[in-house]
């Protein structure tokens, strides 16, 4: 039954109600919220309390998707900065080159052979497949704060290949529907869609550039008409390009949103916030109909064969082409199996299946249908609820979370000292009691757990057992001194720190074993460095930027018993042993300097030469 015009509104409203509230047990939960929205379409839907049905949105649902799915491809390409490209530029390129052949063709062999389908059939669901997307990987990466190098390389791929993927199923789709079979008239097809949205999505951005940087939108309100003309923007581009080529709207708005989002254009804070508010509700709306409209029949009708496709695409085809991929790159084995077992697929499948089964049952082959929705669908929920939703537990087990850091007190030198940490990829917990304090945190993206810092559920709530290193750096001397007292006694950390802000209490501090830090003491001797040592404060400043110094324990068996001289040539350019630490003695090495197992060295010079350094000194990290 076609729902009317109040009762659709409704029921919008309904659905985006749910979409919110699945974010906010998101956060509460620590679980990503595709697994809430995909259980909330379920519920909804025709198999359980059929609030939403096939008929709900009557001709209306095609479009709805499609501007739907226009505006999360942008969102997602507008956050992909080229620069985080440099975190695993070989590794990125290789997914999504051969790691996204490697799943094309294993899914549409695998397909054909358990399902008994035909190869192009086999060949459109294994091109669905192919996709993770940003919709599935950005909530996991909220909620599972991995290094830069593993969460740059699943967001490209995502984004890339949400568009690479579509715009093959879409060339397959009309294949079938044409019955075209030639290579050379496939290919004809593939590169009129792409090319015809790089082209619209490339005029769309300048023109919005343009008028972002040249064009005076109203002094009084230019923010809110930024944010509008992006939007706008990322629409017209869809729009566009879909009347151009059929289908082609979506790599219009990618490469939209890759190009203003690395353009540096004004209002880009406020942009970014709007959009990915509008983004949120959107991903909910759609993300909860398009699993309402499932009917389970088509999930009971694979049989035993969708159960092994599934398995296939998640436990062989995907961490196959991860190690592939990976093969002689910095990431660590663990984090190799995070990449391969984290890797759910999301809304751009799940809504081009649903679009295309509709087409399908209108040409007389709903056989076609029923097995392309069901496995698609089969694969998501089965990826989503395993690999979302244990994604924090499956990167816990790895141990592939970066170092975690307590740090109690959100004031200038807390927020400080935790954006320099996160700037290098640890996970950071800030602790704080005052309100505007922590609302002045949240608001500049750090994570902060509301709390009195000097009660022990309080800490243990915020991580503290699985800390690392605890820093307490508020302006009370008494309340660090009770911090690091119940951090020791309570959770051991290998670490603790803390703010000293009268010098007399020192030694009260270093009594308990804790590394003190005395406010008086280290600003005079950043007084004395910029007088005695210009050149190396100001190349200290840039640490974490472009120059980098890291401290990291010897494991690997080419450093061991290795001489500095013999090890020197072995490192990446531009970046040196400086520092050696062995039994509590920290020395200058010279060439003939001998490394054992378990030394500690710091590693000085640019940033990425020095990352590069410290896997190789070791490779667990």
């Amino acid at each position: 039954m076609a729902a009317g015009g109040g009762n659709l509104i409704t029921l919008v409203a309904a659905l985006i109600g749910v979409g919110v509230v699945a974010q906010i047990l998101s956060d509460r939960f620590r679980i990503p919220s595709v697994v809430f929205l995909l259980a909330s379409g379920v519920i909804l839907g025709p198999e359980v309390l059929g609030v939403v049905g096939p008929d709900s949105f009557g001709n209306a649902l095609s479009a709805i998707v499609g501007l739907s799915v226009a505006i999360i491809v942008f969102e997602g390409a507008f956050h992909l900065r080229i620069d985080r490209l440099r975190e695993a530029p070989s590794a990125t390129f290789k997914l999504m080159t051969i790691g996204a052949a490697i799943a094309l063709v294993g899914t549409m062999v695998t397909v054909h052979y358990v399902l008994g389908v035909r190869w192009m059939v086999a060949a459109l669901i294994g091109a669905l497949l192919v996709a993770t997307g940003p919709t599935v990987i950005a909530p996991i990466l909220e909620v599972v704060p991995v290094r830069n190098r593993v969460g740059a390389a699943l967001e490209t791929e995502g984004i890339v290949n949400d568009v690479t993927a579509a715009i093959l199923a879409i060339v397959i789709f009309e294949a079938i529907i044409e019955d075209v079979h030639a290579p050379a008239a496939l290919l004809a097809l593939f590169t009129q869609r792409l090319g015809t949205g790089i082209v619209v999505g490339l005029v769309v951005a300048g023109v919005v550039i343009y008028a972002l940087r040249y064009v005076d939108l109203s002094p009084g309100n230019a923010p809110q008409n930024a944010r509008l003309l992006v939007l706008g923007g990322a629409l017209v581009a869809y729009g566009g390009a879909d009347a151009v080529a059929t289908e082609a709207g979506v790599a219009a708005a990618a490469t939209a949103g890759i190009l203003l989002g690395n353009a540096d254009v004004p209002y880009e804070e406020e942009i970014t916030d709007f959009k990915g508010d509008v983004t949120l509700i959107v991903l909910s709306f759609v993300f909860i109909t398009l699993a309402a409209l499932l009917q389970f029949e088509y999930l009971i009708a694979l049989g035993l064969g969708g159960l092994v496709v599934a398995a296939v695409v998640a436990v062989v085809i995907r961490p196959l082409l991860v190690f592939v991929c990976t093969a002689g790159d910095r990431f660590t084995r663990g984090e190799r199996l995070f990449m391969s077992f984290v890797a759910p697929r999301g809304i751009i499948p799940a809504s081009v299946a649903t679009l295309f089964a509709v087409e399908f049952r209108a040409q007389g082959m709903p056989e076609v249908a029923s097995v392309l929705v069901g496995t698609v669908f089969l694969v998501i929920f089965l990826t989503v609820a395993l690999e979302a939703g244990f994604a924090r537990q499956i990167a816990e087990f790895l141990d592939v979370i970066p170092m975690r850091v307590i740090i109690i007190g959100a004031g200038n030198v807390g927020q400080t000292l935790a954006r320099r940490l996160e700037d290098r990829g640890e996970n950071v917990v800030l602790v704080e009691e005052d309100v505007n304090s922590v609302e002045a945190a949240r608001n500049g993206g750090l994570t902060v757990h509301h709390g009195d810092g000097t009660d022990t559920e309080v800490l243990r709530s915020a991580g503290a057992e699985n800390a690392k290193i605890v820093a307490t750096t508020t302006g009370d001397d008494d309340v660090n001194l009770l911090v690091s007292q119940l951090a020791e006694s309570k959770f051991s950390p290998e670490t603790i720190l803390a703010r000293v802000n009268n010098p007399d209490n020192v030694d009260a501090f270093e009594d308990l074993g804790v590394r003190a830090i005395s406010a008086v003491d280290a600003t005079a001797m950043a007084f004395d460095d910029y007088i005695e040592r210009p050149a190396l404060v100001n190349w200290m400043s840039e640490i974490g930027e472009s120059g980098e110094v890291q401290e990291i324990e010897v494991t690997s068996e080419e450093l061991i018993g290795k001489t500095i001289a013999d090890i020197g040539p072995k490192l990446p350019p531009r970046c040196l042993i400086a520092l050696v630490s062995r039994d509590g003695e920290t020395i200058v090495p010279d060439g003939d300097c001998t490394l054992e197992r378990g030394d500690r060295i710091t590693v000085i010079g640019e940033d990425e030469s020095v990352l590069e350094a410290l896997s190789f000194a070791h490779p667990e990290e």
